[in-house]
């Protein structure tokens, strides 16, 4: 595809969301419009919003892939987000409107005290920025191949532009204009699935009312794995998306921050529960155009790529039309930015309230030191994803994916024992048996062939390492006492 079309793309898109911005800021452009939108956020954009959110572009080109090796098993675990969700919408919600949080991570300094509170949101900074730059790398990769790199522009260019357009459409709205962009931003991501699963039903002359009776003859359709051994098994899969919900969104301050601008817990939970819904439609989306990738791709003879997530956009920009190739882009600049943007507002939320007391400033120094931060979380991402660019190794990223696993263990725990128990563990022990919880961790899921009879430990890391923070934080409640006198003293 010619990579004019995609320059040209690029300007209209980020044309429209820099005009949202403005229009979102021009009257509130303060700091309680940047963290919380003032807490008066419509429930069903939030809803909408946060699908562009936690489907990220990694998501957009990897799912529809996934379907030859793993067939429909992802939506087991699409069934466990439901559970998650549930108990975020009834368990975790409630708390923190009823603590008026801006910063989640606060109720972890009130249940527990200062340790614990800074624990809990350090984690979180070192998983959303290494998670969010990971996502960010591999998707811009695709971007500076088809768009940039035709035009002789370095790399470092690249994401240097992509972040700096981010920064420019959400330095003065924040929360109040990512609201509003996300809407935007999921509708063009869902443009691009819905046109590529109607050209790709024209192309196999499939009517829509044969789609259904094509999906369930499909050898790739399969729903439910039975297989207990196999790492698709549906009771492991239920449970890894059940806390995987619970965790990377009920316990992340990028997406509760979102749920925490509607005006009530009522519209939170409806946001919630919307949400939800509208995840699993559009997860089937994506793995139904997956089996019309590749009933197109052995139909035009397509040699498929080693690497099932290069099958998307393989299709999209050197065998699709150039319209659809131009809807594929869009929608993988959508899933991206929709991600992308988020995380850098709630970074930059975090930092301020968690580690630089924000709330007891004045609004007069506020403003010039949010705008600091956001600047510096910026930078950060960009070194980063210059980092993974320097070192691109498939064992890299996967390891820096796994590793958002090891460090949402520690807050599961955490948050487990405040909501669950009336346990207050040792505080200043916290940061060092999580830190040992994580070890640990890694040190089960490398060896678990050889320590479990072959048995491998795979997203269920998540709640092993969650268990053993847990348990850690039960044992030093027992040296509670002495710990408190000693820093009495």
């Amino acid at each position: 595809m010619n990579p004019f079309y995609g320059l040209a793309l690029i300007f209209v898109y980020f044309s429209i969301l820099l005009a949202v911005s403005w229009y979102t800021a021009r009257k509130e452009s303060g700091t309680d419009a940047f963290f919380t939108a003032n807490r008066s956020s419509k429930w069903y954009l939030v809803a909408f919003g946060m699908i562009g959110t936690s489907l990220s572009g990694v998501t957009f080109i990897s799912v529809p892939g996934m379907v030859k090796a793993a067939n429909f098993y992802y939506l087991q675990m699409v069934a466990g987000y439901m559970i998650g969700y549930f108990v975020i919408a009834n368990m975790l919600l409630p708390m923190y409107y009823r603590l008026n949080l801006v910063s989640i991570y606060t109720y972890l300094g009130t249940r527990f005290g200062y340790w614990s509170y800074k624990t809990g949101a350090g984690f979180f900074l070192l998983s959303r920025i290494l998670g969010s730059s990971a996502r960010f790398f591999l998707v811009l990769s695709v971007l500076h191949l088809s768009i940039f790199e035709p035009f002789h522009i370095p790399f470092w260019l690249t994401v240097g532009i992509g972040l700096l357009l981010i920064w420019v459409y959400t330095y003065r709205g924040g929360m109040k204009t990512i609201i509003i962009t996300d809407t935007l931003q999921t509708v063009c991501m869902l443009a691009g699935v819905l046109a590529s699963i109607v050209f790709l039903a024209g192309y196999l002359n499939l009517s829509y009312d044969r789609i259904p009776a094509f999906v369930r003859q499909n050898p790739f359709s399969d729903l439910v794995n039975t297989d207990i051994s196999s790492k698709y098994f549906w009771l492991k899969q239920v449970l890894a998306g059940a806390f995987i919900a619970i965790t990377m969104t009920g316990l992340d301050q990028d997406m509760m921050q979102k749920n925490l601008t509607c005006r009530s817990i009522a519209e939170a939970r409806k946001n919630i529960y919307w949400f939800s819904f509208i995840l699993l439609i559009v997860n089937v989306l994506f793995l139904v155009l997956g089996l019309f990738l590749y009933a197109y791709a052995g139909t035009a003879g397509v040699e498929l790529p080693a690497k099932s997530d290069k099958l998307f956009p393989l299709l999209a920009l050197h065998h699709f039309p150039v319209w659809l190739g131009i809807m594929f882009l869009m929608g993988i600049i959508a899933a991206t930015y929709a991600s992308t943007d988020s995380a850098l507002t709630a970074l930059t939320t975090s930092f301020c309230f968690d580690f630089l007391n924000f709330s007891q400033l004045e609004e007069k120094i506020r403003g010039p030191l949010k705008l600091k931060v956001h600047l510096a979380m910026s930078g950060l991402v960009w070194v980063v994803v210059l980092f993974f660019n320097a070192f691109n190794e498939d064992s890299l990223i996967v390891t820096v994916f796994d590793l958002a696993g090891y460090t949402y263990g520690p807050l599961l725990g955490l948050y487990a024992m405040g909501l669950l128990t009336r346990i207050r563990p040792a505080d200043s022990w916290v940061p060092w048996l999580s830190v040992l919880s994580m070890v640990l961790s890694f040190l089960l899921k490398t060896n678990s062939k050889w320590l479990f009879a072959g048995y491998e430990i795979g997203f269920e890391i998540l709640i092993l390492n969650g268990l053993i923070t847990f348990i850690a934080l039960w044992i030093s409640s027992f040296f509670q006492k002495s710990d408190y006198q000693a820093e009495t003293i």
